[in-house]
């Protein structure tokens, strides 16, 4: 088993076009293909990252204050690696980050993981973006080691902590190595030479939001080639790879105006009055909090997708009823075997298939 953590990918990339060119190409396919979660949520609290990574592990709810990675790292938890070793499985993690970042190096040994590669302890530090070692060369640097783990033990279960997506989204676009843009491509009348020509309005180009979707299609490259180069290795087989977001990219109202209201004949956003106006209220930007979640593997394609509301604590009880590990302590459900499932989030709201 293979988890990558999805650093910041919100669900709505999924299937999203620019002037008819797919932003998240490997994800699409990977959804259609796998086991696509459609209606899945992070439930993080101040810890973010952590905190997904926490309740993913153990199927709790983090701490309302402070983080559990760096207040409550010495307690004594069940998790997902300590279930699976118990199947006979090792477990490991890897991350472009210093080891220290969240406490993860102590953490994930108290979480049950038999090592963790991270940073300059493991990896070349050869092309760094943004926080640390950027997504390419991470994954390109770690199929070497995932594929001697994979010659020497049975059965192993990895976490790949993704890391380039990362707020602000400004240093991959600096550096100039992402190949997407995120214009308005339209036809209009040239009143000079009468003659109809394809023009392009800004849209989300230099903006955040823009930047944003630039760097997703870069994470979403780094998660192609890191199959792609699995795949070489002969290391999927035999092998599932679950992808999930681990929290949206805290994206402003504003900036939703601007996906959802611009006006590419005015280079302006529509007025309030517009017919065609969308009204972002707080109902829409907690919606679109959702973050993908993909169980795919290469030789069963289960193309199905599951509408299920569905939180992060409901990971490890859904991977537990596929992999025969059960955590008694689990606050989540296996969403297989549930009907009107609740997702409750740390600030008190919750969500069910029907209502918010």
């Amino acid at each position: 088993i293979i988890a990558i953590h999805a650093e910041s990918i919100q669900q709505m990339v999924i299937d999203l076009k620019f002037n008819d060119r797919e932003l998240t190409p490997n994800l699409n396919r990977l959804a259609k293909e796998g086991l696509y979660f459609s209606n899945f949520y992070a439930q993080e609290g101040v810890g973010t990252s952590s905190d997904s990574e926490f309740t993913l592990n153990t199927s709790l709810m983090p701490t309302s204050s402070g983080t559990v990675f760096v207040n409550y790292w010495n307690r004594e938890y069940v998790t997902i690696p300590k279930l699976l070793k118990e199947l006979g499985y090792y477990s490991f993690s890897m991350h472009g980050n210093n080891g220290t970042y969240w406490n993860r190096n102590v953490v994930h040994r108290e979480f049950g993981y038999d090592y963790f590669f991270y940073h300059e302890k493991d990896f070349e530090i050869d092309e760094t973006i943004g926080l640390g070692l950027s997504d390419k060369s991470f994954f390109r640097q770690a199929v070497p080691k995932i594929n001697d783990i994979w010659e020497k033990q049975q059965n192993f279960y990895g976490t790949m902590i993704m890391l380039t997506n990362h707020t602000p989204f400004s240093d991959i676009i600096r550096q100039g190595i992402v190949d997407f843009d995120v214009d308005i491509k339209y036809e209009k009348l040239n009143e000079e030479t009468n003659e109809v020509e394809t023009v392009s309005a800004p849209y989300l180009e230099n903006v955040r939001i823009g930047n944003y979707f630039k760097s997703v299609h870069y994470a979403d490259e780094a998660i192609g080639q890191f199959i792609d180069d699995l795949d070489e290795a002969g290391i999927l087989e035999d092998t599932v790879i679950v992808i999930y977001g681990d929290h949206d990219a805290k994206l402003k109202r504003s900036e939703y105006e601007r996906l959802y209201n611009y006006d590419p004949y005015t280079d302006s956003l529509l007025d309030e009055n517009d017919p065609d106006y969308h009204k972002i209220d707080a109902y829409d930007i907690e919606i679109n909090k959702k973050v993908p979640f993909i169980i795919w593997s290469k030789n069963n394609k289960f193309r199905t997708e599951i509408t299920e509301v569905m939180g992060m604590y409901d990971v490890a009880p859904t991977l537990g009823n596929m992999f025969g590990f059960k955590n008694p302590y689990a606050l989540g459900n296996d969403i297989f075997s549930v009907e009107n499932n609740v997702v409750v989030f740390p600030d008190g709201n919750w969500i069910t298939n029907k209502m918010y």
